[in-house]
């Protein structure tokens, strides 16, 4: 799949697969991942739906352009590629970052959206000295300084102790970040407030949220939910990237919710 300029010159990389005439499904992974991160999800989501995955500036085979960025800039990359693949409306699922980014399309972009899923997410951080903080320290130390800390936070300590492969594949995928692509996301993170965004959707939408999930406690979630007309909001049994850590459980609830 050749990589999308986006219109201030960002080349970003996506891949798309299954049939080409299905309905799109776009997926946006979360903050220090690429694309790689719905491996999982590829084969049950391919049998219904074209799906476009792609790696957000400053992540994966994308450019990485000086930060800072916003979630509007990378709410427009979004449109660029769709733009770029010839893509009048998708059904959007993204995680972490990426629900934040689908919450500023389904306001902004409402004509491009079909259904809309919002997973382990955010809409505003009052405290923004935790993200100083944590950027300070990738800026001084790398991401080497806060993987062990984000591993914790990402996944359950039952997951991590019976599936140590698959918190190694997260952790050398974290550690491949460029840590500027990191930090440029991080201050789109940090700075922004989608809560006046959530009445202007108009998509059907479902929040997903981690049973055990510290990066995005549920009580943020169900915010999300009580204010998006209509919305409903599902649990999985896990922490922060629940994709990965209950496949087939997500995979269930993504497709219940598309194909109903």
């Amino acid at each position: 799949m050749p990589d999308i300029t986006t219109d201030d010159g960002c080349t970003i990389h996506v891949e798309a697969e299954g049939r080409p005439h299905a309905p799109v499904l776009m997926l946006s992974n979360s903050l220090g991942t690429d694309l790689s991160m719905w491996d999982d999800q590829v084969a049950p989501f391919t049998r219904h739906f074209r799906l476009v995955r792609y790696d957000r500036r400053g992540h994966g085979r994308s450019g990485v352009p000086q930060g800072p960025y916003t979630m509007a800039r990378l709410g427009r990359d979004v449109l660029a590629v769709l733009d770029g693949l010839g893509v009048d409306k998708i059904n959007w699922c993204g995680l972490s970052i990426g629900g934040m980014v689908g919450q500023w399309l389904g306001a902004n972009a409402a004509h491009r959206i079909d259904k809309l899923i919002l997973s382990n997410t955010a809409c505003y951080y009052p405290d923004k000295a935790f993200w100083n903080g944590r950027l300070k320290t990738v800026r001084e130390k790398g991401l080497a300084g806060i993987v062990d800390a984000n591993m914790e936070r990402w996944f359950t300590k039952g997951f991590r102790e019976r599936a140590p492969q698959a918190i190694e594949r997260m952790r050398q995928r974290f550690l491949a970040t460029n840590p500027d692509g990191y930090c440029g996301c991080g201050e789109a993170i940090r700075d922004m407030d989608l809560r006046p965004l959530l009445a202007k959707i108009t998509a059907p939408t479902l929040v997903i949220a981690g049973r055990h999930d510290i990066a995005t406690p549920l009580e943020g979630n169900e915010f999300i939910r009580a204010h998006i007309p209509g919305a409903r909001l599902a649990m999985i049994d896990a922490a922060h990237i629940a994709n990965v850590e209950q496949p087939q459980a997500y995979a269930d609830a993504v497709l219940g919710f598309l194909l109903s």
